[in-house]
């Protein structure tokens, strides 16, 4: 796959500028010139005016008079110069610019903002900072930065805009190299996002590490994190869990941040670990593409010394792990050399006279009891003195095993060692229980979120609003007529409409039928008294079966004093309802989240996700909830969790549909089989932005609006539609009755389509990929006939595109119905072209291509590439 836009060429620059080179001791010129030295198989052009050699090396006045085209430029010069030099770059055709320059004042950093973007418009120049401590890339020795260490080659990735020497010092220290490190500053241009995607196909990374205080662009870093993390782990140290924090965070970003649950919440749908130490980055990083990722939370723990074996349990439980019962009746003590005291759910405690045989055989019978997800084994030095045949013989079980085997190996430089052995056969090594506890947690929730990425949710239903486009029409209406809020009954028919049940509710705006409402929806009540304007807050009267009529209708007579307001009449939840509370908001960085919370308690307790939901996001939201263990232990309540879930699903629907609301606030009551919402509230966004379809959303919904039907020449009927995660299983019995001529065209030989590839397929951002399947209904079941994917990289304007069809639907026009679907989007995504490969001997596709005007340009390899323009 083809690398996004010109960030590429900073995997390996054929030539490297550095602007504002000098030989003064102890400059940053002079330190960046230095680092830049250390490699000799590319050229290094000095750039300044006021020298004509530098250290012995010709230097030039300007990037224009360097004689070659130069791929990566390194800016040091003071900040007022910065944005010419940025202009001079873009026109001569560089390809990246680093601005390790700082101290900018507003003034300038406000020209310098405007310059960047200008030339990336223009030329498509990409800049990284100000404000950047530079980029390392140590595999093929580039260091472009002023720092005084320089990374050994490994395959973790680190982005850190500060914390950066510290953090590649202290990998030294334990051995860990690098394959590249990014510091991005000010982001301007270049952010979390842009590096992402160009990491997610930089074949020596495996692993990535970042330091972030704010996002940027969250809905770009999103889409990229999912992408890479659907192959590599993420893991994210972010600091701001206190307010404190938080404060200083926004103060230094000049701006509000994301709430700190959201982070959580958006890690989590991403697949990210989030880490709360420098150290833990290291310890996840090294082990997350391990796969040995336990399946559960019981942990159980082996030692030989017993005081060891309590500080990992009260770790374990503290942070939400379980010691694991060992359950298996095959155990006995004699055979694996117990103590007489010990029970089976305790930790291990072998006592200090174990050997390597007591270990092991004790390790045996952990790793074949189902009641066991991970195994914990803590060694300290005692009278057995075998410690590095332990660590082999420990190696060798790993390998035999998908159990994940942590180590704590305590002690000083032969401890060390131990732990060096072991880290280097991908088993986790810590120094003590605490961070190996910690670490084993962290690797199980990382399963859970790769998982959640990756499970297949249930059939979509269809909750769509039958009345949407009468009820946009209601709400810009009030919008533009500047209302805050949108009236009682308004907003029950948005309820309604998305098959919300709520509490039976009369809204009355005339006193006088006031007596005939409350009748209608019978008594016990709440009588709620809501002023349509100003500040005053609306007024609530209970109502029992004994109040009489009259006495109620007085009453509300007595309390609306002011001349406009609604009555609102709700029948009161039933008793020993469950109450809650479900609410959108808006996120300064992350846009439109959704919360549910206890009916009483602030924020902070409440569970958070991002919309669009689907049946398994619903699901896991409500497992934070107190009352879903309730719920899920008896039929009733699975019913009552089970109407809640589909509850969620179509509030997550309306928050999508609708930009031109700001927040939305209902409790909802949920009784023994049902759940009925009431007291709902909306507030309405001062102005709505229509020229896209989701402004207020980071992740984009499915596309229904290239759902489509067209016919085959023998009149049946294909449904046409973007892919779901749920069509895995046909996707994999159309490849399984594919002929090998058509597999080779499609994957270019490759034989063996893993079930981990389908997977991925069908999971995407559809912000950036768009596959359209092809399907037929056939004796009562759903075929897949052909599918094309569209991928769209957003820094180039160009589009990657495929199609598959199968044998037995050749030449009915199916492919060139996909290519033309494509087509379409690329041109609803303004791309300025779309290509794709095509194997030379492949004649039927080539010449499709070009009857639909591709150019056909032959590469090596035996294929060619197909391209079509899209400017008008």
């Amino acid at each position: 796959m083809v690398l996004m836009g010109s960030l590429r060429e900073m995997l390996n620059p054929e030539s490297v500028a550095l602007i504002g080179a000098t030989e003064k001791e102890n400059s940053v010129g002079r330190t960046v010139l230095a680092n830049l030295s250390r490699t000799t198989n590319r050229p290094l052009y000095p750039v300044n005016p006021h020298r004509k050699t530098i250290l012995g090396v010709p230097c030039f006045p300007s990037i224009r008079d360097v004689p070659s085209r130069v791929s990566l430029a390194v800016i040091v010069t003071p900040a007022p110069t910065v944005p010419g030099i940025i202009e001079e770059c873009g026109e001569a055709g560089v390809s990246v610019a680093i601005i390790l320059s700082s101290d900018f004042k507003e003034a300038e950093i406000k020209e310098l903002t405007e310059k960047i973007l200008a030339v990336r418009k223009k030329f498509g120049m990409r800049t990284i900072g100000p404000n950047s401590l530079g980029v390392i890339l140590p595999h093929n020795g580039l260091n472009a930065t002023f720092l005084k260490t320089n990374p050994k080659p490994g395959n973790i990735a680190l982005i850190a805009p500060v914390l950066g020497d510290a953090i590649l010092d202290w990998g030294d220290t334990m051995g860990i190299g690098f394959s590249m490190f990014a510091s991005l500053g000010s982001r301007i241009d270049v952010g979390y996002g842009d590096l992402i995607d160009f990491l997610t196909y930089h074949y020596s990374t495996r692993s990535l590490m970042i330091y972030m205080e704010t996002v940027g662009d969250a809905k770009r870093f999103i889409s990229a994190a999912r992408g890479f993390a659907l192959s590599k782990p993420i893991v994210v140290l972010k600091p701001g869990r206190s307010k404190a924090g938080t404060s200083f965070i926004e103060r230094h970003a000049g701006k509000q941040t994301g709430n700190d649950h959201v982070y959580d919440a958006v890690f989590r749908r991403v697949g990210i670990v989030r880490v709360a130490e420098v150290m833990d980055l290291f310890n996840m990083a090294k082990v997350l593409d391990s796969r040995h990722l336990p399946r559960g939370p019981r942990l159980a723990v082996i030692t030989n010394a017993g005081d060891m074996g309590i500080m990992a349990t009260d770790t374990l439980t503290q942070l939400g792990g379980t010691l694991a019962t060992i359950s298996s009746s095959k155990i006995d003590k004699r055979d694996v050399f117990l103590p007489d005291q010990w029970r089976r759910d305790d930790p291990v405690d072998m006592g200090g006279e174990s050997d390597a045989r007591r270990y092991m055989n004790t390790l045996d019978v952990c790793l074949g009891d189902e009641g066991v997800d991970g195994i914990l084994v803590i060694y300290t030095p005692r009278v057995f003195a075998g410690a590095m045949d332990l660590a082999q013989a420990i190696i060798q079980k790993s390998r035999k095993t998908e159990k994940p085997i942590l180590v704590t190996w305590v002690g000083g430089a032969r401890a060390a060692e131990g732990r060096r052995i072991l880290l280097h056969n991908n088993i986790p090594a810590c120094a003590t229980p605490e961070e190996a506890v910690k670490t084993y947690l962290y690797m199980y929730r990382y399963h859970r979120n790769i998982q959640l990425i990756y499970e297949t949710p249930t059939e979509v239903i269809s909750t769509g609003a039958p009345l949407l486009n009468f009820l946009k029409t209601v709400v810009r209406k009030a919008i533009k007529e500047k209302k805050n809020t949108l009236t009682g009954q308004h907003a029950l028919d948005l309820l309604k409409n998305y098959r919300i049940r709520t509490l039976r509710t009369a809204i009355v705006t005339n006193i006088d039928s006031l007596r005939r409402e409350i009748q209608k929806v019978g008594l016990p009540l709440f009588l709620k008294i809501r002023p349509l304007h100003g500040e005053i807050e609306e007024q609530v009267i209970p109502l029992t079966v004994s109040e009489d009529v009259d006495d109620a209708c007085r009453k509300a007579r007595q309390r609306s004093s002011v001349e406009d307001v609604e009555i609102i009449l709700q029948k009161q939840p039933p008793p020993n309802a469950h109450r809650l509370k479900l609410e959108s908001r808006r996120d300064p960085e992350f846009l439109t989240v959704l919360a549910i919370s206890p009916g009483i308690g602030g924020s902070e307790d409440a569970c958070i996700g991002l919309p669009p939901l689907n049946q398994t996001l619903a699901r896991r939201l409500l497992e934070g909830v107190g009352i879903y263990p309730v719920l899920k232990n008896n039929y009733v309540g699975q019913q009552a969790l089970s109407r809640l879930e589909d509850t969620l699903l179509s509030f997550s629907n309306l928050v999508v549909d609708f930009s031109e609301i700001e927040s939305m606030e209902l409790v909802l009551w949920v009784g023994n089989s049902d759940v009925l919402a009431g007291d709902v509230r909306v507030t309405l966004a001062r102005a709505y932005d229509d020229s896209t379809l989701y402004p207020h959303l980071v992740i984009t919904p499915y596309p229904s609006h290239y759902v489509t039907t067209w016919n085959l020449p023998n009149g049946t009927e294909v449904l046409l539609r973007p892919i779901r995660p749920e069509d895995k299983l046909m996707s994999q019995e159309m490849l399984a009755t594919l002929s090998e001529e058509a597999l080779r065209n499609r994957y270019f030989g490759v034989r063996d389509i893993t079930d981990d590839l389908v997977l991925r397929s069908c999971n995407m951002d559809y912000d950036r990929e768009i596959a359209i399947l092809a399907e037929i209904r056939d004796g009562g079941k759903k075929w897949m006939i052909g599918g094309s994917r569209l991928i769209h990289h957003p820094d180039t304007g160009k589009g990657e595109f495929a199609i598959l069809v199968h044998d037995e639907y050749h030449g009915m026009g199916l492919g060139a119905k996909l290519i033309d679907i494509l087509i379409g989007i690329a041109q609803d995504k303004h791309l300025k072209e779309i290509e794709g490969l095509v194997l030379s001997e492949n004649e039927k596709m080539l010449g499709l291509c070009r009857k639909l005007g591709f150019q056909v340009k032959p590469e090596p390899d035996g294929v060619s590439k197909v391209i079509l323009s899209l400017d008008a």
